[in-house]
């Protein structure tokens, strides 16, 4: 009986041919892939239990793959075999895909991580990427397309406005590049230029802002790329996030403001305690 389908992306033939005979005989199908790109059509063009993807691969590497689909919305469960073994590296791996196994590595500790995998990728498990998201009286929803105005005009997104949205959305507060942008909504075989970018931005100001000369949310960042502003609250639908005074929090640092005697606790997270922002005036100067 067949345990699961299995997508293999490997550019090195002797590991590819091996790990396929030994995951076929643990008894799951096995599609192969030896680049970026092909990995990236195969995931595209049928549904799988588990993807094995290496990071070094020719086109297009791993974890751009993968951060390309998830904002596509698949949620197919994702080990990386990988020879990068910095901090830095494991922690974009763990954050695009599931699970991040260093080469060399052990087989058995392999096929018990895919066990796993697969086990939970077929548990029917509440996915784990939030697809509706509101803010500023604003509403997206990922799965139908739909965008919701703060006047109450539905709007259908069109694919690229979704993807652009959500992976501004999955990084507020950082400033997201143009070639990243262009890279993972507009894909490896398609060539616009960076003013196709703005004119998303612009119209998404139309789309979203109380006044779309002077932007709140969506901000353009001269020469780098586009940021949405940390301090908007997205929220998952019917599952809100509770209100700054109560949200988890790290460990602060600690600012003062020119003109004032106030202090403000500033989060990682990127929420404020006590008033806003415009509650403060003057140049911040850090204390600690």
């Amino acid at each position: 009986m067949e345990k699961g389908r299995i997508l293999l992306v490997e550019d090195e033939p002797t590991l590819r041919s091996t790990l396929k005979m030994n995951f076929e005989l643990e008894g799951y199908a096995v599609t192969t892939a030896l680049t970026g790109p092909e990995g990236l059509d195969r995931l595209r063009g049928a549904r799988f239990d588990l993807v094995v993807m290496d990071v070094m691969l020719p086109g297009l590497d791993g974890y751009t793959v993968i951060e390309t689909v998830r904002l596509e919305g698949d949620t197919t469960p994702v080990l990386f075999l990988t020879a990068r073994n910095a901090p830095a590296d494991r922690i974009r791996g763990l954050r695009a895909g599931d699970d991040h196994l260093s080469k060399p590595f052990d087989l058995e500790e392999l096929l018990l991580r895919i066990g796993k995998l697969v086990r939970r990728h077929g548990s029917d498990e509440v996915p784990t990427n939030p697809t509706t998201y509101s803010f500023a009286g604003n509403h997206l929803d990922f799965t139908s397309y739909e965008a919701i105005g703060r006047n109450g005009e539905k709007r259908t997104l069109s694919q690229r406005e979704a993807m652009l949205l959500r992976l501004l959305v999955e990084k507020a507060g950082q400033v997201v590049s143009r070639e990243e942008i262009l890279q993972k909504v507009w894909g490896y075989n398609v060539f616009p230029t960076t003013r196709t970018v703005d004119n998303f931005i612009v119209a998404f100001r139309k789309y979203f802002e109380v006044d779309p000369r002077v932007p709140q949310h969506f901000h353009s960042i001269r020469g780098v790329g586009v940021q949405v502003h940390p301090l908007i609250f997205f929220r998952l639908a019917g599952n809100p996030i509770p209100a700054p005074p109560s949200f988890p929090q790290p460990r602060p640092s600690s600012w003062s403001w020119a003109g004032s005697n106030h202090s403000l606790q500033v989060y990682r997270a990127g929420v404020p305690k006590g008033p806003p922002f415009g509650f403060w005036s003057g140049i911040g100067s850090r204390r600690a």
